[in-house]
């Protein structure tokens, strides 16, 4: 064990884990997120609090992770390198540490423009891939960004990456997750999946490199509302590929959220025979509430306690 990470427990024992996503709200209220901390908890082994999704002003991720915490979830802090030199992610990470944040997804950032503040400057002064670095120095090598020596208590996260398997070139998209593990990343969470035969080949090539023994691969599902959210991501998305015959069964369907979830558990089934996923990640945007119903119709509730 590196860390006091509970996903990390669950995961090293070998548990096929289940991770949801809250999104902090563009407020300073935290009922929000307290209320489905309290939904989710039973169901889910952590959860993501995002950091200013879509480059819109959001309640801090760390923030958010506080509120995880106190209402018993598990966060897992998103933290991009979008808005904060090496200086502050640094900073962040101390005082995320010690107010109880034990993991940690290092992200380079929507770009601002797709945001609600188009003009503002972006700072990128390190990538992700020095991020994961960064932090891994930090806990392992208990040195600053700068080479300087942490004199005291280091921040011990469990450190995670993304992943897309769908983006142009293909072949290249497996050579930067490599990157990635081998900057410091213990575990990955993909992009939300769709075409499970292009993931089949992802992962083949993953398995030919060894590295889902170096990291673990936390696989993306996203249950869909409405037939005009599938040609949405289909069409406008990049990097996301949506296959014809999903589209269609949303917009044949009587009840298309009921077919997006009958959807969204196939997928879990069938990652769940794949070599090399070790769980699922469930990105209910705005729909936070159904993830208990996908999570028990899949097979995966109760969900494990870490020894």
């Amino acid at each position: 064990m590196k860390t006091e990470s509970k996903l990390e427990k669950l995961l090293s024992q070998g548990h096929f884990v289940v991770s949801g996503e809250i999104g902090p709200p563009k407020h300073a209220n935290p009922e929000g997120i307290q209320k489905h901390t309290a939904l989710l908890k039973d169901y889910v082994d952590a959860m993501n609090l995002t950091d200013n999704q879509t480059a819109i002003v959001r309640l801090s991720s760390i923030a958010a992770g506080v509120h995880v915490l106190q209402a018993g979830g598990e966060p897992i802090i998103q933290m991009t390198v979008r808005d904060r030199n090496r200086i502050a992610l640094q900073s962040d990470l101390l005082g995320a540490y010690s107010l109880g944040m034990r993991n940690v997804l290092c992200l380079s950032g929507d770009h601002q423009s797709f945001g609600n503040h188009p003009t503002a400057k972006n700072v990128h002064d390190v990538d992700s891939l020095q991020l994961i670095k960064i932090v891994k120095d930090l806990r392992d090598e208990k040195k600053f960004a700068c080479g300087e020596e942490l004199k005291g208590n280091e921040p011990r996260f469990f450190i995670g990456a993304a992943a897309n398997p769908f983006a142009d070139p293909f072949e290249f998209r497996v050579l930067r997750l490599e990157k990635k593990i081998n900057a410091g990343a213990d575990f990955i969470q993909t992009q939300c999946i769709f075409d499970m035969e292009r993931f089949e080949r992802f992962m083949a090539m993953v398995r030919e490199r060894g590295l889902h023994k170096k990291a673990h691969i936390i696989a993306g599902v996203m249950p869909l509302k409405s037939a005009k959210a599938a040609k949405y991501m289909q069409q406008s998305v990049a990097g996301m590929i949506v296959p014809d015959e999903i589209v269609s069964r949303m917009e044949k369907a009587a009840d298309p959220r009921a077919e997006g979830v009958a959807i969204c558990v196939e997928q879990i089934k069938h990652l769940q025979t794949i070599e090399g996923v070790a769980g699922v990640h469930i990105m209910a945007v705005m729909w936070e509430e159904i993830i208990p119903t996908i999570v028990k119709e899949a097979g995966l509730y109760p969900r494990p306690k870490a020894e």
